[in-house]
């Protein structure tokens, strides 16, 4: 199922976009509340709480007294642990218990006011973040839920920063509109991307390529690689010994296709196709159609004929948001090397950005008009017999 991360500063209207999901047909996981169940009375959290923090926690009527914890569990950093120690492996297990629950076409939205501050980003396929500047969000504070703006600024300073959030954001949702302005863009968000995301992820569909079309650089290509690499390492673990942001959309200034080619470097081949299953669960299903890059002459194999040399295994991203291939290779060989080696010799060599721009920009116009394989055939067409001159130059 598609596990979406929603979070955003105190007074953002988080909450308001959980309620629109939900609306939609999202299953909201939200960890406020599961945090509040767990130790709700008759618990074996809160039982545990008492064990740890004295009777002196718990209010008249036998609930906890979340003030009164407050100031002892906060009191320093052994009293701070022992309360974590207690409450996340019972919030944990309840979560798990509810997305295990959900349908398996269900897209599950969780609500995590701590997701950027606690490193969850890479758990999740997606991660929305509700945007408003800080004053904005202390004046709303204020003037709805009665919070003193010493307070507000107390807590939100305790937060992950706007630039923090932002660094982790897939889809940034801007609420600092009227009260019903963030409307549209939530339910866009949800016909457009999210719907579309959870079939691709049900499905083993990588999203459909965009046109073959060539966009200005994009200063968040990078940034968005950064974003995929990161819930990449969660699939592989150690199972990959690097993974890269490579081609045109890692090379400052240079115009690409807006899509992003990332690479996993593996041991063997069997460890290619060990991460088939974690990949694909992880929104990078696999594409079965291609299985080695194009040849080149190399040392051993002088009229590059030699498949093997080149095997790879290939995915791409789920996510039709940002596109993204994923090229899976074995280290030190030769698609590898010349993935890694291309990328840097056109990061330092002006003319040779120039000497690929044009060549990219004769293969955009071969395609242009064409649709489907042909269009693929004909930009390729352009490109290979290029790599096939460049490459002894690359990686002299």
């Amino acid at each position: 199922m598609l596990r979406i991360g929603l979070t955003g500063g105190m007074g953002a209207g988080k909450s308001t976009v959980a309620r629109i999901l939900a609306e939609c047909g999202g299953v909201i996981v939200d960890s406020d509340l599961i945090a509040r169940e767990v130790v709700a009375p008759g618990t074996e959290g809160l039982a545990a709480l008492v064990r740890a923090f004295g009777p002196g926690i718990l209010a008249a009527d036998g609930s906890l007294d979340r003030p009164a914890l407050a100031a002892v569990a906060f009191a320093d950093g052994a009293a701070r642990a022992t309360l974590n120690s207690i409450t996340h492996p019972l919030v944990g297990k309840r979560t798990a218990e509810l997305i295990s629950a959900a349908p398996a076409d269900a897209i599950v939205v969780q609500d995590i006011p701590l997701l950027v501050e606690n490193g969850l980003a890479p758990l999740m396929n997606l991660v929305v973040i509700v945007d408003v500047d800080a004053e904005t969000r202390i004046r709303r504070l204020a003037e709805f839920r009665g919070v003193s703006e010493s307070d507000a600024r107390a807590r939100i300073s305790a937060q992950a920063t706007d630039e923090q959030r932002r660094a982790v954001a897939d889809v940034l949702l801007d609420n600092s509109g009227p009260a019903g302005a963030i409307d549209t863009a939530v339910h866009r968000l949800w016909e457009e991307r999210l719907i579309p995301f959870e079939r691709n992820l049900r499905t083993g569909t990588p999203a459909a390529a965009r046109e073959l079309r060539l966009a200005p650089h994009d200063p968040e290509w990078a940034a968005q690689a950064q974003r995929l690499i990161a819930r990449l390492w969660v699939a592989c673990g150690a199972a990959a010994s690097r993974i890269d942001h490579i081609g045109s959309t890692a090379v400052p200034g240079l115009p690409a296709k807006d899509v992003l080619d990332l690479q996993i470097t593996v041991a063997d081949l069997a460890a290619a196709d060990g991460l088939r299953d974690a990949l694909g669960a992880a929104g990078f299903p696999t594409k079965v159609h291609v299985a080695h890059d194009n040849p080149k002459p190399t040392e051993g194999d002088p009229d590059g004929t030699d498949l093997t040399r080149w095997a790879k295994r290939l995915h791409g991203n789920a996510d039709p948001g940002r596109p993204a291939n994923v090229h899976i290779r074995v280290e030190g060989s030769p698609g590898q090397r010349f993935a890694l080696a291309f990328r840097d010799w056109l990061r330092g060599d002006a003319a040779a950005r120039e000497e690929y721009l044009a060549v990219k920009r004769e293969a955009e116009a071969k395609a242009a008009g064409l649709t489907g394989e042909g269009a693929s055939e004909a930009y390729y067409a352009v490109k290979e017999p290029w790599f096939d001159a460049v490459y002894p130059r690359v990686l002299d």
